[in-house]
């Protein structure tokens, strides 16, 4: 158990082996992260300090998780106090997840304005790619929301 401040991570594993409180706490507003740095919370403890990192930071979660042999991506939004997407950026979401579902990447995607889920992913690097671009182009969105008037 590493204590990062106020929010305290236990088994929350990275690729390469790096855990989340050597290097990183949930990214900081406009600051996704990138592929190697998306936190492993197969564990539900893992999952709890990821969350609970990004609630603090007041980041959008973002996490990858192994089902078995596959893996799944997992965003939440509500882990941050930034305005909710409307619904018209939200269909620039929905159309990629339609597209690597007829590319075959994943089977199921559910994408809602405040939640990204997608799975069943074939690599722990695919789903790794596939979390940091839509935590990525979430948090792009969300700035852009912010900044230009409704």
């Amino acid at each position: 158990m590493v204590d990062t401040g106020s929010a305290v991570m236990m088994g929350v594993r990275l690729m390469n082996g790096v855990n989340a409180c050597d290097h990183v706490n949930m990214s900081t507003p406009g600051m996704p992260l990138q592929a190697a740095l998306i936190p492993d919370c197969t564990k539900p403890e893992a999952h709890r300090a990821a969350y609970r990192s990004a609630k603090t930071n007041d980041a959008i979660f973002v996490c990858i998780a192994r089902r078995g042999r596959r893996w799944k991506v997992e965003l939440d939004a509500m882990a941050s106090s930034k305005p909710i997407l409307p619904e018209q950026t939200v269909a620039v979401l929905q159309s990629a997840a339609e597209a690597l579902v007829v590319a075959g990447t994943v089977t199921n995607a559910n994408i809602g304005r405040d939640y990204i889920s997608m799975w069943p992913i074939e690599s722990e690097k695919k789903a790794r790619e596939i979390a940091a671009a839509f935590h990525a182009a979430l948090y792009g969105l969300q700035q852009l929301h912010i900044v230009v008037p409704s």
